[in-house]
């Protein structure tokens, strides 16, 4: 008798002990009751009833899942390799272990379909000058078809974007001439800004006699201070008019 009495206690104490459950803080465990779902508990001390209940743990700590490589065709039809990582978490552990059988698995996979998705609708130009706005774009995408896994897509970053050595030769001359001609742009702007200045200082020179004899006698001065033999006096149009009036008066005169 004392032998079954202490069997049976063995077999009380060892059931006590199985249906003893530690939950962490950031662990939560789903409860399954007779094969139906019971509850979500935790953190803490539960106890969960041998072969009635069975249990389920789930981390509810921000997962860090890294994108493989991605073989991704652009809209412009250029081939370039891109890989991401994914920042979720799981804020419904009910969904994520009911509704899917692997949510890591599924997340991953739904990750690398819709990188692909979202960089083949937009050119290299935009993969490689708006990647913020491209981030947000499959973080929301990833966040909505995920929510029915209970799972909250909270960022994504795209990491590198790897072009063969052809594209990266042919965007240094796209560069290049794109430099090229913005320097051609602005010496003309240049150039078109100092014939309007040449243009106005003329108008004010013509306008006003006394400016224009200014002006010539500081233009002899700047010639005389150069070492040159040779100076250069310019003759105003308006001295010749008067010379030649006065030879075709005297003319006349003369016969």
């Amino acid at each position: 008798m004392i032998n079954v009495g202490l069997v049976i206690l063995f077999v009380i104490l060892a059931i006590v002990l199985s249906a003893i459950r530690i939950l962490k803080e950031y662990e939560r465990g789903v409860i399954f009751q007779l094969g139906r779902f019971y509850k979500v508990k935790g953190p803490g001390l539960i106890l969960v009833i041998p072969v009635i209940q069975t249990m389920t743990r789930v981390d509810l700590r921000v997962v860090v899942m890294d994108v493989p490589t991605q073989d991704v065709i652009s809209r412009d039809n250029v081939s370039v390799k891109v890989n991401a990582v994914v920042y979720f978490r799981v804020v419904d552990p009910e969904k994520c272990i009911i509704n899917v059988e692997n949510f890591y698995e599924a997340t991953s996979q739904l990750s690398q379909t819709t990188l692909r998705s979202v960089l083949g609708q937009h050119e290299l130009d935009e993969m490689l000058s708006q990647r913020d706005q491209l981030n947000h774009d499959i973080q929301r995408i990833l966040d909505e078809r995920s929510d029915a896994w209970g799972i909250k897509v909270s960022n994504v970053e795209i990491k590198h974007i790897d072009l063969d050595e052809s594209m990266i030769r042919a965007i240094a001359k796209q560069a290049e001439a794109e430099r090229t001609r913005r320097a051609k742009v602005i010496h003309a702007e240049g150039e078109k800004q100092a014939a309007h200045q040449l243009v106005d200082a003329a108008k004010t020179l013509g306008g006003d006699a006394k400016a224009l004899q200014l002006r010539y006698l500081q233009t002899l001065t700047e010639i005389a201070g150069e070492n040159s033999s040779i100076i250069v006096f310019p003759l105003p149009i308006d001295i010749l008019e008067g010379l030649s009036n006065r030879l075709l008066r005297k003319e006349p005169a003369r016969e």
